[in-house]
Formats: C-alpha cells, structure tokens, sequence
C-alpha cells in the first residue's frame, strides 16, 4: 500500500481486509482483538496504527497460505491440476468438470 494514502483510505482497505476474513468475528477471532475494537478502527474512533496493519498483512499471508493449500488438496481430490487464481472458472484452460445427471 502507498505511504501517502489518506487515513479515510488506509480505513477502507483495513475494512475490505476484515471482509476477506468473513467480517469481523472471524477477524476478531483470527487477530484476538475485540469486536468493538475492530469496528472502531473501521469508522474511524481509533486510529489505525501501523503493528494492527501489520498483524493483519502476516495473518493475510497466512490466509492465503491456508486457502492454497486447501485449494490443491481439492485439485487432487478431484484429479485436477491447481489453478491460477487469475483464470476464470470454466474456461478452456480449466474446464469446469461435468458431473454425470
């Protein structure tokens, strides 16, 4: 992220980052911070210091390395090889798969 963004866009990226967690609970849970807490750094009652922003790019990494590795244990599984996640699904390079009716 750019150093000279404004506080209100550093608010909304660490907001979008919550999301990709599944909102506040989970990011709650995944970072053991308070609801509350959170919420307030999202509408702007607390500011948002660079450790908070920091702890949420390593657990954002480590969320990435989970969902990596639970997307090629799926790709085995169903004898596909794992996809870039820049593709679209079903396109001719990674076909969807046709289940029998």
């Amino acid at each position: 992220m750019d150093a000279s963004i404004s506080a209100d866009e550093r608010r909304e990226h660490f907001a979008y980052c919550v999301q990709l967690f599944g909102g506040t609970t989970a990011f709650s849970r995944r970072l053991g911070i308070d609801e509350r807490a959170i919420r307030r750094f999202i509408n702007g009652e607390r500011p948002l210091g660079d450790g908070l922003l920091e702890d949420t790019a390593k657990a954002l990494r480590l969320l990435i390395a989970e969902a990596t590795t639970a997307e090629a244990q799926i790709a085995a599984t169903l004898r596909f090889p794992p996809t870039d996640p820049s593709s679209r699904f079903g396109d001719a390079e990674y076909p969807l798969p046709r289940f029998p009716a």
